[in-house]
């Protein structure tokens, strides 16, 4: 499903015109990026949590040349999903 199928899904089941559902979609997309930025975790119950996490600097290989490289420290996003969706695609 890529993003106009999610705003169509979302706008036949909340009875939203396309375009409120995709002012929707983006607000909350927009929201929790913001919140993820700041540092925060953004907990949907019955859906997820997203959250940010610290990858420490390693080593790597180049696979191309054989050679080691450094790999910088980054954050990265994280998702957790709910005992809800969990349970409903098991």
């Amino acid at each position: 499903m890529n993003k106009s199928e999610l705003v169509s899904s979302i706008a036949a089941k909340s009875g939203l015109n396309k375009e409120s559902a995709k002012k929707a979609l983006d607000a909350t997309v927009e929201s929790i990026v913001e919140a993820l930025k700041a540092g925060d975790k953004v907990a949907l119950v019955g859906f997820g949590t997203f959250s940010v996490s610290e990858r420490a600097a390693r080593q790597g290989i180049n696979p191309a040349t054989k050679q080691a490289i450094n790999i910088p420290a980054k954050k990265v996003a994280k998702f957790k999903a709910g005992s809800e969706i969990e349970d409903a695609i098991n």
